[in-house]
């Protein structure tokens, strides 16, 4: 059914000026019942309001389509209506709407709303076709443009003016669109869940069927099955960090940044649903040729996906570490032996030793996943030993004489390690490939293992030495910054944890700060946590003290904010500063950047990467460091209420 077919002139209203969302719908039911789409206007006007309970119909860039099935229809149909002035209606990107569609269908008529939401949503991306929809000066030529681009689209096969076809056998009902998903980000608390949840909204508006594997901090949930793979239609990756590929050999597939299943999930639907997406196929390390990547598996993207695959692995024994370590400080008695604090006591020694132990093995994981992210499953032992020989610092000068000054290359060697195991691994993959057949099954267990932590070795051996200096250096320049230098730091960090939230800057000083508990600078995590603490809060209390400056839907969103910031999870504040970018990023940055600056400037401590709030009682300085956290929550939130307007004052919204 082509949507020409359910829209007649009598059910569009064109240049409307409604004060209200009631009225706008109040007009567009009218319209319905005017074209005979609708028997009980009373009761359609509960089933579209009930469905509005549910969640905004408004999809964004100016588009809403209120819909409901009711058994007050007695036809299927669409009503529309175009607002130039805009009316708010809790768009997912904030923004008024000024086109709007009223979709009719009946309780028992299937799927028909849906499909004709498929239709119209995909039509209703172009952004040259939504002006040519508002700038139309009468009715017809409204429908004369969707006719011109439904056709565009879909093609003429629907088209009224053909002859009556022979009688033909009842058509089978269209094979309906099946697409797997996977969304991964290196922590895998909100991005990824976010691209899931964006995801599976997209597909359900545009009538598809869809499941998506979620590779959160908790393991892969909703896991795919192999028969939901092989019946799939096509796969969506939206991942910062590797996931497992060799499942999907052979399936059409887009692969892209988790912010793209976020911010673009009807974009990327579309590629697999047009047969514009390539064919994905396997071949252990990276991702093939013939696959298409939405604009984010370059050089630069390819290296960040590979380091937060070995970060995302890092994390749990650098926090669970961390903190027994912290503990173990808490717990012990100073004064005893200054030189053996933290196992003074035996309660304190027992969590010092476990946490040492967990920190043992953090540089080695970090290397091991970083070569197992560039070449698969036998990239893991390599990098893994390269690791630990970057702990270990040991050279060739060392071998020879036993006495030399052995210095570790630290977080600098493994991240060496990592890369350089990986693309060793790759390589040996490749020396092999021509290798008789009847040795493919000893590739894996003893060529690649043996000779590359061999190699492994004898580059570590090479480059430790070089590498120590430079890691020592490092180290000795951060412990000498005091005063000045030391808060313009904490300006910097904490300022990038809020220029994109949980992407590429924000991850780089965490990074940065998980390197520095390496090497045992931990006021450099503190002011990298309390600074993606900082937007989620900024804007929770925002939303809460000026609430004129902010949709019905973002006040209750608002609440939440409070936890997620508590919680540290940067994440949060997302939608608000995708809605309005100007305003909510620059405020998110002062805000961080002030308590980046404070807790560096009250000497705070933190031996954790993770936790928000739950890992206070470990912090050091933990007063000074609440001080940090609320006066740069109240400075973002006040700048944000001096950039943003109330609604009432924008055009459209008055």
């Amino acid at each position: 059914m082509k949507v020409i077919d359910l829209l007649k002139e009598n059910a569009i209203a064109l240049n409307m000026s409604p004060s209200s969302k009631q009225e706008l719908y109040d007009k567009l039911i009218d319209l319905h019942c005017g074209a005979g789409n609708v028997s009980d206007k009373e009761q359609f006007k509960k089933d579209i309001a009930k469905r509005e309970e549910e969640g905004p119909t408004a999809i964004g860039d100016g588009v809403a389509i209120p819909h409901a099935k009711s058994e007050a229809v007695a036809k299927p149909g669409l009503a529309a209506a175009t607002v130039p002035s805009g009316i708010d209606l809790d768009a997912m990107d904030g923004a008024p709407s000024n086109l709007i569609f009223m979709i009719a269908a009946p309780k028992q008529g299937g799927d028909m709303h849906l499909e004709v939401l498929s239709r119209l949503t995909v039509m209703l991306m172009d952004e040259a076709f939504r002006k040519k929809l508002l700038a139309a000066k009468s009715v017809k030529e409204f429908l004369k443009y969707i006719d011109e681009k439904e056709i565009e689209k879909y093609g003429a096969e629907d088209a009224a003016a053909e002859p009556a076809p022979e009688p033909q056998p009842a058509p089978q009902p269209a094979k309906k669109v099946k697409l797997v998903a996977v969304t991964a980000c290196p922590t895998g608390i909100a991005h990824t869940f976010m691209a899931a949840e964006a995801l599976e909204q997209k597909a359900a508006e545009l009538g598809y069927e869809i499941k998506v594997e979620t590779n959160g901090s908790g393991g892969a949930k909703n896991v795919l099955t192999a028969k939901e793979i092989a019946e799939a239609d096509g796969v969506i990756i939206a991942a910062d960090k590797n996931v497992e590929m060799a499942r999907f050999d052979g399936k059409r597939m887009v692969q892209t940044k988790v912010s793209d299943g976020i911010h673009k999930p009807g974009e990327l639907i579309e590629k697999i649903v047009s047969g514009a997406a390539g064919v994905y196929s396997h071949k252990g390390g990276g991702k093939a040729a013939d696959t298409e990547s939405e604009g984010g598996d370059g050089i630069g993207h390819s290296i960040y996906k590979h380091l937060m695959n070995g970060v995302s692995h890092m994390l749990p024994f650098v926090v669970g570490g961390g903190i027994l370590i912290a503990l173990a400080f808490l717990f012990d008695d100073y004064e005893i032996n200054p030189a053996g604090f933290g196992t003074n006591t035996p309660f304190a020694a027992f969590f010092k030793t476990i946490g040492d132990t967990a920190f043992g093995f953090m540089l080695p994981i970090l290397a091991g996943f970083i070569a197992m992210s560039i070449a698969d499953r036998p990239g893991l032992a390599v990098g893994f030993v390269g690791g630990a020989m970057a702990v270990a610092g040991t050279t060739f000068a060392s071998l020879v004489n036993p006495d030399a000054n052995v210095v570790s290359a630290g977080f600098l060697g493994a991240l060496f390690a990592g890369f350089v195991g990986g693309y060793i691994t790759l390589g040996l993959e490749k020396a092999c490939s021509k290798l008789p057949d009847a040795l493919e099954g000893i590739k894996p267990v003893l060529i690649y293992p043996l000779v590359g932590i061999l190699l492994m070795g004898l580059v570590m051996f090479l480059f430790n030495p070089i590498i120590g200096a430079l890691n020592t250096a490092l180290n000795n320049g951060l412990k000498a910054m005091s005063g000045a230098s030391k808060i313009l730091l904490g300006i910097v960090l904490g300022g990038m944890m809020s220029i994109d939230m949980g992407g590429p800057f924000n991850k780089a000083a965490y990074v940065f700060g998980t390197a520095a508990i390496a090497e045992g600078n931990y006021d450099i995590m503190a002011a990298v946590m309390v600074g993606g603490m900082v937007p989620p809060l900024a804007i929770a209390l925002c939303t809460t003290f000026f609430k004129n400056r902010f949709t019905p839907s973002e006040r209750k969103s608002g609440v939440v904010n409070y936890i997620m910031g508590l919680c540290f999870i940067s994440e949060g504040a997302i939608p608000y500063a995708a809605s309005d970018p100007l305003r909510v990023i620059p405020s998110c940055i002062v805000g961080s950047a002030v308590s980046g600056a404070l807790s560096m400037a009250f000497g705070c401590t933190l031996m954790a990467p993770h936790g928000g709030i739950f890992v206070f009682p470990v912090v050091g300085n933990v007063l000074g460091y609440l001080i940090a956290l609320v006066v740069g929550s109240v400075v973002g939130a006040l700048m944000l209420a001096l950039l943003k307007k109330p609604l009432g004052e924008k055009a459209g919204l008055k």
